[in-house]
């Protein structure tokens, strides 16, 4: 781990130029201005070089501002084999600059460069090229010992903050890149609640629509089999009608409920209960139910009450809603069908899905769901906090 450590870059992301503020990177474009003018002004401004030593200080200085481009780009990339060849190289320029008398321009390279490399490199790395720039200033300077020291210990201590601010700018784009995935892993995962959400809705509906209309529809075909009187047959196909039209009507109590409008839990299970010819008992004091809650009591009743008609027709059923503290209980219960009544071709007519539909419901809910055999009969018991 040390090792690693050790010969690891600093933050990619906090040397990306979009981690700059826009005052930031107007003051270093400045600053950088500023030090070309100043490195040029000591270069030149004495007078020391005429003719063709003027030129060649001046090629000099261009290609060492462009040597400097290069390095500050190469360090940005992290390419370490082109970022120590270009550091080495500018170490030997200042060299080279210092013997032309350019001295100026050999400080500021020497000292940038050891700034730079603290602020760029790998650590081990960094230290090489820092005291390899820095010792070559320290022998190239005419200046005492204690402005020497001064200027080496405050080259050290702006590299080591510039790289701290690169490697907390870095670890903030992070997170912010991080905090960014995972509000949209949030919003994918609220899409396909949603998007499960509303494919329960269409099942339930369609499968209690269509599933009671096959019941009676299925019952009128066995009764034109056995020749029963068409007057009862009449009556299943008008049921069969009545349950397309409350299928549509219950389609858009679906869109509806998509949208956060529901009726009372409470009218609804009056109103099932009056047209499935079952019995309702509501205990404990009736409030306010939340949506998911309402819809799943509205959902189990619809599917329960089918199934007693497709799997038990004839068998008396009875629809409990209880009111508990923090909970609210539906109970579905039927007696044994009486004898002659046969479920036979009818309990064949469902999806097979309806009670695994609903026990999914609840357990999304954080509720239960109970189903099984009572007293010859069956049972479906929903339990869910609210």
């Amino acid at each position: 781990m040390a090792g690693w450590y050790w010969t690891r870059w600093p933050s990619r992301e906090g040397l990306e130029r979009e981690a700059e503020s826009r005052p930031r990177r107007v003051l270093t474009v400045f600053g950088r201005t500023v030090l070309l003018a100043v490195v040029t002004w000591g270069t030149f401004a004495d007078g020391k070089y005429t003719g063709w030593a003027a030129a060649v200080a001046a090629a000099g200085l261009v290609a060492a501002v462009a040597l400097c481009a290069v390095y500050l780009r190469v360090t940005r990339e992290q390419r370490p084999a082109a970022s120590y060849l270009v550091a080495a190289t500018l170490v030997g320029g200042a060299w080279a600059a210092n013997w032309g008398l350019a001295y100026t321009l050999a400080d500021f390279l020497w000292i940038g460069l050891a700034v730079t490399a603290l602020v760029r490199l790998p650590p081990a790395p960094a230290l090489l090229t820092a005291a390899a720039a820095l010792g070559s200033y320290t022998a190239a300077s005419p200046a005492s010992w204690l402005s020497v020291a001064a200027t080496i210990g405050g080259s050290v201590l702006i590299g080591f903050l510039l790289r701290l601010d690169i490697e907390a700018r870095g670890t903030s784009r992070r997170l912010l890149a991080q905090e960014r995935a995972a509000r949209a892993a949030e919003a994918e995962s609220a899409a396909l609640a949603e998007r499960a959400r509303i494919a329960r809705e269409i099942h339930d509906v369609l499968a209690h629509s269509l599933s009671a209309q096959l019941v009676h529809l299925e019952a009128a075909r066995l009764m034109l089999d056995a020749g029963t009187d068409r007057g009862q047959i009449r009556e299943r196909v008008v049921a069969a009608r009545r349950m397309a039209q409350d299928g549509l009507a219950e389609t858009r109590q679906a869109l509806s409920a998509l949208r956060g409008e529901l009726t009372p839990v409470g009218e609804f299970l009056v109103e099932l209960t009056e047209r499935e010819r079952a019995v309702l008992t509501v205990t404990g004091t009736p409030r306010p139910l939340a949506a998911e809650a309402a819809l799943a009591v509205r959902r189990t009743a619809q599917e329960a009450v089918t199934n007693v008609r497709k799997h038990a027709p004839g068998a008396r059923c009875s629809v409990e809603l209880r009111y508990l503290d923090g909970a609210v209980e539906l109970a579905v219960r039927n007696t044994r069908a009486p004898r002659g009544e046969s479920s036979g071709e009818l309990a064949d007519s469902g999806s097979g899905y309806g009670l695994l539909g609903m026990r999914e419901r609840a357990e999304l809910l954080g509720g239960t769901l109970l189903a099984g055999p009572e007293d010859g009969g069956w049972r479906v018991v929903l339990r869910l906090p609210a």
